[in-house]
């Protein structure tokens, strides 16, 4: 009972993802504004940069959804998850911040200014992956579909 809890409260994040990142995402691109954004993903070498910023938006809107919702849990929550570590360490760069932290590599106030913060990522991530690999739980529509089905 307490892990499924806990996977409920775990899940219950991809809302924050779906509602404060992919749809803002999916606006910006569905009204034509999403031009920075679809810069930004061409910026880290992804071809049809157009498609990709596409698909970036629909992980996270749809995916933290569905994560919330527990519905194709382990699906959506590994996509999702891929998105947050391309965000992470793409765009944001969290190895090259930790390598300079520790004093292994460089980056410039400059760099790290323009890489932005790579925490929310990292913890979108961590979380999404959690998920992945454990599912959504008893209180998910997974589980409540699966029972009808037997």
């Amino acid at each position: 009972m307490a892990r499924d809890l806990a996977l409920l409260i775990l899940r219950l994040a991809g809302l924050g993802l779906a509602l404060a990142h992919g749809w803002s995402k999916v606006l910006m691109l569905a009204s034509g504004g999403g031009d920075r954004f679809v810069q930004a993903v061409a910026g880290m070498g992804f071809p049809m940069p157009g498609v990709f910023a596409w698909a970036a938006a629909l992980a996270e809107f749809v995916g933290g959804l569905a994560v919330a919702l527990g519905l194709a849990t382990r699906t959506a929550a590994g996509l999702a998850a891929f998105t947050m570590a391309v965000a992470a360490f793409g765009r944001h760069h969290a190895h090259d911040r930790l390598l300079a932290l520790l004093g292994l590599g460089q980056a410039t106030p400059e760099q790290i200014k323009e890489w932005g913060n790579p925490e929310l990522a990292l913890v979108y991530l961590a979380l999404l992956l959690a998920v992945a690999f454990l599912g959504g739980g008893r209180f998910s529509l997974d589980a409540g579909l699966g029972r009808k089905r037997r």
